[in-house]
């Protein structure tokens, strides 16, 4: 019988051995590979108990005195770290403040702002007041009758005032004689001149028919019939072109 033994003496290699071998490595079965997984995982929880462990032995070693210099610097970098929260929160109360102040600032200048814009009569305004209505009957109503009635009407409080539905009163308006009517601010008013003023109403009708007051003026020498109505909500729609200064600058800080 022949020899099946290979040279040197050497057995011949187990083919269907090494063939499952590599099948496992190439196409795990499902067993396979949840075994591997645990594996995976076992290794990796020992791995992090032995750092764990390395961790926990650091201080072990010390001595009390070395253990107290740690505590020591441990306290230091807790102090540190208190007296920067301290210092971050008074500077976030000091921001707060500077933004508190700014806003008050704003909020004021802004308030200014729209009182010298209704002063000037550059915007429309509502709000309580009088309309009075000035019909000439036997003469004319004369300029100086007229602005009479609107300096009392201003010294009584008068925040707005308007002419016939289109002319808006300011600090430098000026009346005239034309003809035909009167001339407001380079604008001709024909009768009967109807006044629109915003403020206190009953102050503002105490302001015009006190005795020898505007009323009595106008009625008396005049000839004029004169009425007043209070109402809860008076609108000036007109407005005024704002003056730009020839000569005035602001000064120094404004």
């Amino acid at each position: 019988m022949p020899d099946e033994r290979p040279a040197h003496g050497r057995p011949a290699p187990d083919e269907p051995g090494r063939e499952r071998l590599r099948v496992a490595l190439t196409k795990p079965t499902r067993r396979q590979a949840v075994v591997a997984v645990l594996l995976a995982v076992l290794g990796f929880a020992f791995v992090v108990q032995v750092r764990d462990t390395q961790a926990n032995d650091t201080y072990e070693g010390l001595r009390e005195g070395e253990l107290i210099e740690v505590l020591d610097g441990l306290t230091g970098t807790a102090e540190r770290a208190r007296r920067e929260v301290d210092r971050l929160e008074a500077r976030r109360d000091e921001l707060q403040d500077e933004n508190q102040a700014r806003a008050a600032a704003l909020d004021e200048a802004e308030q200014r702002v729209r009182t010298l814009n209704i002063i000037a009569g550059l915007v429309p305004v509502t709000g309580p007041g009088l309309r009075v209505t000035i019909a000439e009957s036997t003469s004319r109503v004369s300029v100086g009758s007229l602005l009479d009635t609107v300096q009392e009407l201003r010294t009584a409080g008068a925040e707005a005032m308007e002419f016939n539905d289109s002319i808006r009163l300011g600090a430098d308006s000026s009346f005239e004689n034309a003809v035909g009517g009167i001339e407001l601010d380079d604008q001709l008013l024909e009768p009967p001149y109807v006044l629109d003023v915003i403020g206190d109403p009953h102050v503002l009708r105490t302001a015009l028919t006190f005795s020898t007051g505007p009323i009595e003026t106008l009625e008396t020498l005049d000839g004029a019939t004169v009425t007043v109505e209070e109402l809860e909500q008076v609108e000036i729609t007109s407005v005024r072109d704002a003056p730009r200064p020839e000569y005035a600058e602001p000064g120094s800080g404004q």
